[in-house]
């Protein structure tokens, strides 16, 4: 097949931002570029410089609700000079400024439906943003079943045979670490079994409620500890720096580089996510999984299509009943032993080529539409 030129537009991309649609974004770009495709990544300029010439990152004004329309302003000039095959869009905040650039044949992936769930995430902005982002697409690629079900339960406009879903997939970095694992104990001077979680840190994302269940059981295992990774969001710095003062034995390590985070997964005894919302897909779990550690989460559907029956699942905002499969996870050797196992040959499944396949016969859909 012909190779195609192909303009990725993503507000975020690793090492940036470690959520899964910067990653999902960063991941195809790296697939696409292998398979000779001429690829162009256009992303906001954040922290680091990623020093390849084919990432484009834009200088934007670096402050709350200024970033974006400066980033839109960046993407419509850029768009208006070059020219694509396929212009895909990442999120409706990476597909906005191709709207904007009156562009009216396009690609976006909704990773999630947050804004139409629950109270805190239901913001009447974004819901009108991702309802414009959808009815103006010529595809959509959704990360889970569950996902494209409610967009069209949603949007009852759209049209299924235009919605893909294409789960997403794990770097060959993420394996076991023992070695590295060790010294991060040793480093934070942990001796005892380790729950961690690294992702946003977000209301949404049950953090407070890892913490409360944190706290249930180590009056069990008293030698427990807790790692908490990531950085607040605007809704949770307040509690954030309250949660660092008053649990001292807590770890909160704050961000986590890229190529640290499979070490962390490998220093885990259990991992835990434990969101109660807007969850597209759960790419943390795959991972920590892939790092040979076992997994916890909150029953949402999209954690329980993606993982079936190779995690521990548990209703969400209920922190008794998630002390006590930590309890008896920790306490019963065999039983993690065997979920691991099972675990790793489940994974194998997410891999890029198997993702890329699809998104590039998706590609070719389209310009024979």
């Amino acid at each position: 097949m012909s190779k195609l030129k192909i303009g990725l537009i993503s507000l975020k991309s690793p090492p940036d931002s470690q959520d899964g649609a910067a990653k999902f974004f960063r991941g195809i770009y790296d697939y696409l570029s292998k398979q000779g495709h001429d690829v162009k990544l256009i992303t906001a300029k954040w922290n680091y410089d990623l020093n390849d010439p084919n990432i484009i990152q834009l200088n934007i004004i670096r402050k709350r609700f200024l970033w974006v329309p400066h980033f839109n302003l960046g993407v419509i000039k850029y768009l208006q000079n070059n020219k694509f095959d396929i212009i895909h869009g990442n999120g409706p905040k990476g597909t906005l400024p191709i709207i904007l650039s009156n562009k009216k044949r396009f690609v976006s992936t909704l990773h999630d439906l947050g804004p139409f769930e629950t109270e805190f995430t239901k913001i009447p902005l974004e819901r009108e943003l991702i309802k414009i982002v959808a009815k103006k697409s010529t595809y959509i690629t959704t990360c889970s079943n569950i996902i494209k079900r409610e967009l069209k339960y949603f949007i009852p406009s759209l049209k299924l045979r235009n919605i893909f879903n294409l789960y997403s997939a794990i770097e060959h970095k993420f394996k076991s670490y023992p070695q590295e694992a060790k010294k991060l104990k040793d480093e934070l001077e942990i001796d005892g079994p380790v729950i961690i979680y690294i992702g946003r840190i977000a209301s949404y994302k049950g953090v407070n409620d890892i913490i409360k269940a944190y706290r249930i059981a180590k009056s069990k295992i008293s030698d427990l500890n807790l790692v908490i990774g990531g950085s607040p969001d605007f809704s949770t710095e307040v509690q954030y720096k309250n949660w660092k003062k008053k649990y001292k034995d807590i770890h909160f390590i704050g961000f986590v580089p890229n190529d640290k985070i499979p070490y962390y997964y490998s220093m885990g005894d259990v991992f835990i996510t434990y969101s109660y919302a807007s969850e597209g897909f759960g790419l943390t779990p795959i991972e920590a999984i892939a790092c040979g550690t076992p997994v916890i989460c909150s029953s949402m559907p999209a954690f329980k299509e993606v993982l079936k029956d190779n995690a521990i699942f548990v209703p969400p905002k209920s922190p008794d009943l998630l002390a006590k499969e930590i309890v008896d996870l920790l306490r019963d050797d065999e039983k993690r032993h065997n979920l691991i196992k099972h675990a790793q040959k489940f994974i194998k499944r997410y891999s890029w080529e198997e993702v890329g396949k699809k998104l590039e016969q998706v590609y070719y859909r389209f310009l024979n539409q």
